[in-house]
């Protein structure tokens, strides 16, 4: 899969938040980052719809909890409109359920307000380049949400082969298509081909929903 951000252009990210402190504080630091740059900020999520087309960020960062249209309803419109923004979600709070509706959404990032400086860059140019990024206490909390999760009949599931099997693994370590192919001694292009036919077999879209699959079947 290919990716509209390329390393030799600035990375453009659009701010939305109420509390004007904490977005105003947010914009401040990603000034001053190499590589960044501030598309836009806005304190609700029509605010940040209406500007989005002059705007023409490669990443939107979007706290969850917002006035009107929440962070979730905000990211499903965005990924509806503009495909090819990633959304990474700023939230004070890190439960499940407010996780699984991001992620449903079609958000690849989930940090909480408490990250620190370092982390927030990483999780921003890690979504930017198409790849998953969580918080430790997020991703322990998916794992807990797991955990915990009672034993109910499903449906028969769709059968992936071994290679198949080993290339949603390496996809879940944040492998690219040319990483999985060196790894496996095989061409990029049966990569993709392989990556079509997992998703196509899965009935899932994203690599989110291949992950959230993944962990279901125990395959990781």
């Amino acid at each position: 899969m290919k990716f509209h951000w390329v390393m030799d252009k600035k990375l453009r990210v659009f701010l939305v938040d109420d509390h004007q402190v904490l977005l105003e504080g947010i914009r401040s630091l990603l000034m001053q980052a190499p590589g960044i740059e501030v598309a836009g900020i806005a304190v609700s999520a029509d605010a940040a719809l209406e500007a989005f087309q002059s705007s023409q960020p490669d990443v939107l960062l979007t706290d969850v909890q917002l006035p009107g249209m929440d962070g979730a309803a905000l990211t499903r419109e965005v990924k509806r409109l503009y495909p090819s923004v990633m959304v990474c979600a700023l939230s004070m709070s890190g439960d499940r359920e407010t996780i699984g509706k991001l992620l449903d959404a079609g958000a690849t990032g989930y940090i909480l307000k408490n990250t620190g400086q370092e982390e927030l860059l990483q999780a921003i140019r890690t979504v930017a380049r198409g790849e998953l990024y969580f918080s430790d206490e997020v991703s322990a909390e998916m794992m807990r949400a797991l955990a915990s999760r009672k034993e109910q009949p499903v449906a028969p599931q769709p059968v992936l082969t071994s290679r198949e099997i080993e290339i949603v693994r390496l996809i879940a370590k944040e492998f690219s298509n040319a990483r999985i192919a060196e790894a496996l001694f095989i061409s990029e292009r049966t990569v993709e081909t392989h990556r079509k036919n997992i998703f196509r077999k899965t009935g899932t879209k994203s690599v989110v929903g291949l992950l959230k699959f993944a962990m279901e079947q125990n395959l990781l």
